[in-house]
C-alpha cells in the first residue's frame, strides 16, 4: 500500500496535535459558527486511555503513534487485536477528517482488517483517505513497528455527518 499517489479528497492545513491530556471544554465548532473537527480526536477518551497520540493529520494523510504497554498486550506479550484496529480506524478516520479541512464529521461505517504479525514495542498507523464523494469517504491504513514491517492494515469506508450532532 502506497502513500504517495495523488489524494482525490481537498486538502487540510498543517497541524501537530497530540490529545489534550483533559479533553473538557474542547468545541467542535467555532465561535464563527463554521465546523472545525480538528479538535475531535482530542476529545475521543479512549485515545487517552491508550495514550494513542495524533502525530499529523493534514491533506488526507494521518500518523498516529502508540507505545505498547504491559495492559495492552494479549496472552503473547503482543498488541491486543482490539488495540491494533482502534489504531487504524483512528488512523483512517484522522485522514478522512483532513481530507475535508476538519470542515466535517465521520463515522465509521465499514472497516475490514488483516493482521501479518505481532505488534510490539512502538507502533506506527499510517492511514490515508483514497476516494469517495460527497457522503462516503473510503480510506485505508497500515501499522508499522520498529523495524518497519507491517503488523496489520485495514480498509474503510466512513461517513461523512453534522458535526454538531
Amino acid at each position: 500500500m502506497s502513500f504517495t499517489d495523488t489524494d482525490t479528497c481537498s486538502p487540510a492545513p498543517p497541524e501537530a496535535d497530540a490529545p489534550a491530556r483533559t479533553p473538557e471544554g474542547i468545541d467542535a465548532v467555532s465561535h464563527a459558527g463554521a465546523s472545525d473537527t480538528s479538535r475531535l480526536y482530542a476529545q475521543v477518551g479512549f485515545n487517552h486511555l491508550l495514550n494513542l497520540r495524533r502525530e499529523m493529520a493534514r491533506d488526507g494523510v494521518s500518523r498516529l503513534v502508540l507505545d505498547t504497554r504491559p495492559d495492552l498486550t494479549n496472552n503473547f506479550h503482543n498488541a491486543h487485536g482490539g488495540v491494533l484496529m482502534t489504531m487504524l480506524d483512528g488512523a483512517m478516520s484522522s485522514a478522512a477528517l483532513s481530507s475535508t479541512n476538519f470542515q466535517r464529521a465521520v463515522v465509521t461505517v465499514d472497516m475490514s482488517t488483516q493482521f501479518f504479525k505481532p505488534g510490539r514495542g512502538r507502533l506506527v498507523a499510517h492511514g490515508r483517505a483514497s476516494g469517495g464523494g460527497r457522503s462516503v469517504c473510503f480510506c485505508e491504513a497500515h501499522i508499522t513497528d520498529d523495524s518497519g514491517d507491517v503488523v496489520a492494515r485495514a480498509m474503510g469506508a466512513f461517513k461523512f455527518v453534522d458535526p454538531q450532532r
